[in-house]
């Protein structure tokens, strides 16, 4: 009775799952800390397992692979001065929040250009916007919003504005051609690296979607080392493309444009620091620092924590197995499950806790 007694009791320590049952929350926990003293917050454990399964990342481009402080670059006018032009398009975009129409807001206060109240206001979204002005109709936004309707002098001057990376806007006034305005946004020094980091983890294809048109967007690619280049998107367009790619997609974004793109994608990724509440608020997650290094950083840390949640498992079933047969040998003491149990739960733990400040190895090394 007193060797059954014992073999009981080793079996019943031996059957409590506690190595199994914290195997994955340990490291799931450990891993929200390290990304968010990384500056990158994860809105719970189930979106960075899904980061895990990421193969192939989508970048908006005004404020996600720029700066997002886009600066009036030239302003090329038909009918009356720049700063006549300026000053109407300042009082329509006013009120914007879009990163064009601050610029060209923050270009007319520089000059100390006069603004005026905007009646009947009417945004139209991925385009532009229209309403009046002093009495008169002004409509200003993307080229696409006046296809066909523009003279062959204002596409050429609006292809020479493309031509040298520049974003051109429309101003019409009363329906007539008023002018344009070229303006240019800063590429982000880690653009680039960040391109370079996703490579190396084996994510393919690295896509860009962009409202702007192809000759711009074609050459900030070019720059930073994207191939697959999608422009003159509007919000829903951008949805559609996200769709197209199919699952296991991140979408990287920051504005309210690529709201329906983040929500679409399988893992939505917001640029926090310059991002609209919109985004960051249908975002998975939020880079709070604007680096789009961090993207190939999570990648590889999620990657890691999903490597180590199968190693506990393993370890913790593993234990408990080789115990059992040990026990059924009849040559495992009471002390020895205990071990077992409890040894097997440090292991677990202290493994998990690694993601804290360990390095990991391989294909990850560097994350």
């Amino acid at each position: 009775f007193s060797t059954s007694f014992y073999s009981a009791l080793a079996l019943l320590i031996l059957a409590c799952p506690c190595a199994l049952v914290i195997s994955t929350p340990v490291a799931i926990v450990s891993a929200l800390g390290r990304a968010s003293a990384a500056g990158v917050l994860v809105k719970g454990g189930a979106h960075l397992e899904q980061a895990a399964a990421i193969r192939a990342v989508a970048f908006d481009k005004t404020g996600t692979l720029t700066e997002g402080r886009p600066e009036l670059a030239a302003v090329e006018t038909f009918v009356g001065t720049a700063d006549d032009l300026l000053a109407l398009a300042a009082s329509l975009e006013q009120g914007s929040e879009h990163p064009l129409a601050r610029a060209i807001v923050r270009a007319a206060a520089e000059r100390t250009l006069t603004t005026r109240p905007v009646e009947d206001f009417e945004a139209l979204t991925g385009l532009g916007a229209r309403g009046l002005v002093g009495g008169e109709l002004v409509t200003i936004g993307d080229p696409r919003l006046f296809e066909g309707e523009l003279p062959a002098a204002v596409t050429a001057s609006l292809e020479g504005l493309r031509s040298v990376g520049q974003t051109a806007v429309v101003v019409l006034r009363d329906g007539r051609p008023a002018g344009l305005i070229g303006i240019a946004d800063t590429v982000r020094p880690e653009a680039a690296e960040a391109v370079s980091e996703l490579r190396r983890l084996g994510i393919a294809p690295i896509v860009l979607l962009t409202g702007d048109n192809a000759t711009t967007a074609a050459a900030l690619a070019a720059q930073i080392g994207i191939d697959d280049v999608r422009a003159s998107l509007l919000p829903q367009d951008k949805s559609a493309a996200v769709g197209e790619l199919g699952p296991g997609l991140a979408m990287v974004g920051d504005g309210v444009n690529d709201a329906p793109a983040l929500a679409a994608a399988s893992v939505g990724i917001a640029m926090g620091g310059a991002g609209s509440d919109t985004a960051i608020e249908v975002a998975d997650l939020a880079i709070m620092g604007d680096d789009p290094r961090k993207v190939a950083g999570l990648i590889g840390l999620a990657r890691w924590t999903k490597a180590i949640v199968r190693q506990n498992i393993a370890f913790s079933l593993g234990t408990k197995l080789l115990a059992g047969v040990i026990l059924a040998a009849g040559a495992l003491p009471l002390w020895g499950a205990v071990v077992a149990d409890v040894g097997a739960s440090l292991i677990v733990v202290g493994n998990g806790l690694r993601l804290v400040r360990g390095r990991p190895g391989g294909a990850l090394r560097g994350v």
